[in-house]
């Protein structure tokens, strides 16, 4: 019961600090690697209800937009594998078209450490069209933690994004935190909270005014045997944040060989 409290406390704590992540990919990451030899196919849809509705810095608006993103992980071992994004755009006005892709490595604690939580890194590199982004080549270092309270899961992605190239460049890392909190009601299915922040440079953080954050109420559905289900709706808070955005995550293990 304790551990239960705990992991709430540490939710809440983190709901008020935490203020998002590209609306290409809403997800909260867990620290296991995908198994070795086997590959994870994953479907991100989502789409924006209320978003902006302008030009800005040449980037189309988000308002009435539907985003599909196609991600293909393959477990190289146990505690290593490799990611591939694959971004889209669904919308009016032009909006219709591939976006961009990106790949991620990524590399996982092993269970010989022994650790009380859950850890691993990953780093996502790649490349967006510059009329969905206000930098088309960019980099981000996610550190990944988490850890099991019975039923009660957290997970916390203190993530740092870098520009490449583009109206962002000559400035350093940016803080984009993300946490989900998650309670298994019933069997296999749980309900709980995901929440995306960004914070701004890291030499020049961000107004609390100016600082994104979402906040999506979220459902994972495991009772398909090899599928996994998320779906959520969430909140933008500040200007000019998205206010409201419907998103699933359909995924698929496929085992290449029979143990």
């Amino acid at each position: 019961m304790k551990h239960k409290i705990l992991g709430i406390l540490l939710c809440v704590l983190n709901i008020q600090i935490l203020i998002a992540q590209d609306n290409y990919e809403i997800q909260v990451f867990a620290s296991p690697a995908q198994e070795k030899g086997t590959t994870y196919f994953e479907l991100h849809s989502n789409f924006t209800f209320q978003g902006t509705k302008t030009i800005k810095n040449g980037i189309y608006p988000t308002h009435n937009i539907a985003h599909e993103t196609i991600d293909i992980t393959h477990g190289i071992t146990n505690n290593f594998e490799i990611g591939f994004y694959f971004f889209n755009a669904i919308g009016d006005a032009g909006r219709t078209n591939f976006v961009g892709s990106h790949i991620r490595p990524r590399i996982t604690a092993p269970s010989s450490w022994k650790l009380p939580f859950g850890l691993s890194l990953s780093a996502d590199i790649g490349y967006q069209k510059l009329t969905y982004s206000e930098d088309d080549w960019s980099i981000e270092l996610s550190p990944i933690i988490d850890k099991n309270f019975g039923k009660f899961y957290i997970s916390f992605n203190p993530s740092f994004d870098k520009a490449l190239r583009g109206l962002n460049t000559d400035e350093g890392f940016s803080f984009f935190p993300s946490v989900k909190c998650n309670y298994e009601f019933f069997k296999d299915i749980g309900l709980g909270f995901e929440y995306y922040g960004s914070f701004g440079p890291l030499t020049n953080i961000y107004q609390t005014s100016d600082q994104n954050n979402q906040l999506f109420l979220a459902i994972d559905i495991n009772v398909f045997k090899d599928w996994e289900i998320n779906a959520g709706y969430g909140f933008g808070f500040n200007q000019p944040e998205d206010k409201s955005i419907f998103k699933i995550i359909l995924g698929r293990e496929i085992r290449w060989k029979k143990k």
